[in-house]
């Protein structure tokens, strides 16, 4: 087996566990490479496997920069929940042995494209080919693509188009659109809800609208969205997966599609979603009560 290691070292803790396990991982498996800078393209390493060392945004960092390669990942928590880095470093030895054993199981996640489009550009939004043509910037992401209101922090006015319906506008303080994988991010913090990662759709959350009755929605992941920013401030600003941004303008169209290449995430047999959201969200506790004799 071929390794490439990531390791942020910005992390506690990540530069002394490298440290000690890195002797104890070349005796198991040939080590291709080492980036601890986070900035390596990883399109073009040559390895079986790329295990990220730091948490949720070393993974989701790492995974935008394999554009589009197949290679798994496996992602291990020196961070605070480590939804996608699922691995513990208390756990790393037995669980990188059963890595090398072929033991672990990896799944598909689905992974949106984001790309923005000039307010003077008029493109048939649902053509992917006269899309990649007149787009301005562009972005991947695994978790969420989110345009967020900015200074001044007024409120903004977007409208939002799915699979060419003629769309609802509304003010507010921007949206998230969101794969399953994002769900129990951003997305759960607003008020979404939470998707099962083996559903192809997208979560189009609303950051606090300005109406009582714009809820959440989920859309098939075959639908094209259309984000026209009809009002905004100086600040506003669409965040791919909180690492990569564009600014917008008045009359900006962000596209967001389903990108044709998914991330393949090696998976944590403990720390499955139902016990991930139990353990790390406190999903369906039971109540506290305080009681008196």
């Amino acid at each position: 087996m071929k390794l490439f290691i990531v390791a942020n070292r910005s992390k506690p803790n990540v530069g002394k566990a490298l440290d000690d396990w890195l002797p104890w991982i070349k005796e198991r498996v040939d080590v291709a490479g080492l980036d601890e800078d986070c900035a390596t393209n990883l399109a073009s390493v040559d390895c079986d496997v790329i295990l990220a060392l730091g948490g949720d945004g070393t993974l989701l960092a790492a995974a935008r920069r394999l554009n589009g390669r197949a290679i798994p990942l496996m992602g291990v928590n020196f961070g605070r929940l480590g939804f996608l880095a699922s691995f513990s470093p208390e756990k790393f030895k037995k669980d990188f042995d059963r890595l090398v054993a072929g033991q672990l199981p990896t799944s598909s996640r689905l992974v949106l494209e984001a790309s923005v489009i000039g307010a003077a550009d008029s493109v048939d939004c649902a053509d992917p080919a006269k899309v990649l043509a007149r787009r301005r910037w562009h972005a991947t992401a695994l978790n969420d693509a989110v345009i967020t209101a900015g200074p001044p922090f007024h409120m903004i006015s977007l409208e939002i188009q799915a699979d060419g319906d003629g769309g609802v506008s509304f003010f507010g303080d921007g949206v998230i659109v969101a794969t399953p994988s994002g769900s129990t991010a951003y997305n759960i913090s607003a008020g979404g809800p939470i998707v099962d990662n083996g559903v192809e759709a997208f979560c189009i959350t609303p950051i606090c609208p300005h109406s009582l009755s714009f809820r959440p929605v989920v859309v098939s992941s075959r639908n094209n969205i259309v984000v026209i920013a009809s009002k905004v401030n100086a600040g506003t600003t669409l965040f791919c997966d909180g690492q990569e941004t564009a600014k917008l303008s008045e009359g900006d169209k962000v596209v967001i599609r389903r990108s044709p290449n998914d991330v393949r995430l090696i998976e944590n047999p403990q720390a499955m979603q139902w016990r991930n959201l139990a353990e790390k969200l406190h999903w369906a506790a039971t109540p506290r009560y305080n009681r008196q004799d």
